[in-house]
C-alpha cells in the first residue's frame, strides 16, 4: 500500500534553488522543517493502514504502535495549519479535537450500531462526518472501554481498517499538494499568487509558530487545567491512550525547530529561545504525569501551571522579539473563530 509519491527529493532541490533568488529563510524552512515532516506523516500513516489490514483487533500491539508513530508525526506538523492541510478540511478530518460535545463517540457508535455499509469503500467513507474519522476516532476504536469492544468483531475490524486507510489517503494528498505546487507558492510570491510578497510568506510561517504555541498552552494544557475549583482531567488530549503529555512534548520540539530556523543568524535570540524551550521540556518531563491527572491536586496542579506559563513565556519571546526581527506580526490564525 505504498501511496507516497517518490518525488520529495526532486521537489526539495528546486525549492532551494528557486529560493536563493527570493528568500533563503523560507526555502530552509520548507526543505528542513515542512517537507520532511509531511513525508514522515504520509509514510507512517501508510504503515498504519498496512498494520490495520494485517491486525485489526484493538489490543494488537503492532497496530497500536503503528498508530502511535503516525499520530506522533501528525502532532509534529499540527501547527502547519495552512495550505494543503486546510483544503477540504483535511486537518479536521485527521484531528477533530477538541470535541466538547462528544460528537466523535456518537458518530462511531452510530456507525457500529447500524453496521453502516458506508465504510465499505474509501470514497464512501470519506463522506463520513469528520468527527468519526482521523486519529481521535481511531483512539476511541482502540482504547475506549465501550467503543473498542462495540459491535460485531468483523464490522469493528472493517471500521478500524477504513479509518486507517482514510488517514493514509488524506496525509498522502497533503504531501502531494506540498510537493506539487504549494512549496513553490511560498517561494515565489507575486501579485497574482497565493502570497503577494516575501513578507506574507514569512508571516505565514511565523503565524504557524505562534498558533502552535497558542494551541499547546490554551488547549493541550488549558483544557485539563480548567479552573482551580473545576479541574478537567478527562478533557486532556488523548488521555485514553496515555498520550497527553507526549503531545505537548512533540509539539514543543517541533515548534522549537521552527523557531530556531526563523531566528536565523540572530544568535542571541536563538540562544534565549532554545533555553526557554529546554526549560519548558524539562519541567514537562519532571511532571511524570502522562495524562495530566495531577490537575486535580493542588501541588501537582501548580507544576502543570508552571509548564503552561513557560509555554506562554516562549510565546512572548516570539511575539515581542522574533516577530519584530522578522518584520511581521502573528495576524489571524486557523484557531480564530473556532
Amino acid at each position: 500500500m505504498k501511496r507516497i509519491l517518490l518525488i520529495a527529493l526532486a521537489v526539495a532541490a528546486p525549492c532551494v534553488a528557486a529560493a536563493q533568488a527570493a528568500d533563503p529563510l523560507v526555502a530552509k524552512v520548507i526543505d528542513t522543517h515542512i517537507l520532511p515532516r509531511f513525508e514522515t506523516l504520509a509514510e507512517t500513516s501508510d504503515r498504519l493502514a498496512d498494520a490495520a489490514m494485517t491486525e485489526c483487533t484493538p489490543d494488537s500491539e503492532t497496530l497500536r504502535a503503528a498508530y502511535g508513530d503516525a499520530f506522533d508525526a501528525w502532532v509534529a506538523v499540527s501547527h502547519l495549519r495552512f495550505g494543503p492541510t486546510e483544503i477540504n478540511d483535511r486537518a479536521f478530518a485527521l484531528a477533530f479535537w477538541p470535541d466538547s460535545r462528544g460528537v466523535t463517540p456518537r458518530t462511531l457508535g452510530t456507525l457500529i450500531a447500524d453496521q453502516d455499509p458506508i465504510i465499505a469503500t474509501p470514497q464512501e467513507f470519506s463522506q463520513v462526518s469528520i468527527a468519526g474519522r482521523g486519529f481521535y476516532g481511531m483512539e476511541f476504536l482502540l482504547y475506549d472501554d465501550a467503543l473498542s469492544t462495540a459491535g460485531p468483531a468483523a464490522y469493528h475490524c472493517a471500521l478500524v481498517q477504513a479509518v486507517a486507510a482514510d488517514i493514509a489517503a488524506t496525509t498522502a494528498e497533503i504531501l502531494t499538494d506540498w510537493q506539487g505546487d504549494y512549496a513553490a507558492r511560498l517561494l515565489n510570491p507575486g501579485p497574482n499568487g497565493t502570497y503577494r510578497t516575501q513578507e506574507e510568506t514569512v508571516q505565514e510561517l511565523f503565524k504557524a509558530l505562534t498558533t502552535g504555541l497558542e494551541f499547546t498552552s490554551d488547549t493541550r494544557l488549558g483544557r485539563p487545567l480548567g479552573s482551580f475549583d473545576k479541574p478537567r482531567p478527562t478533557r486532556a488530549e488523548v488521555w485514553r491512550s496515555g498520550r497527553s503529555a507526549r503531545h505537548v512534548m512533540i509539539s514543543l520540539e517541533s515548534l522549537e525547530n521552527l523557531m530556531m530556523l526563523l531566528a536565523g543568524d540572530n544568535a542571541d535570540l536563538a540562544a534565549r529561545s532554545q533555553h526557554a524551550f529546554e526549560t519548558t521540556l524539562a519541567e514537562l518531563a519532571a511532571l511524570n504525569d502522562p495524562v495530566f491527572a495531577g490537575v486535580a491536586a493542588p501541588q501537582s496542579r501548580l507544576k502543570i501551571e508552571v509548564v503552561q506559563q513557560s509555554v506562554d513565556a516562549i510565546r512572548d519571546i516570539a511575539r515581542q522579539e522574533l516577530g519584530p526581527t522578522l518584520g511581521v506580526a502573528a495576524g489571524f490564525n486557523a484557531l480564530d473563530g473556532d
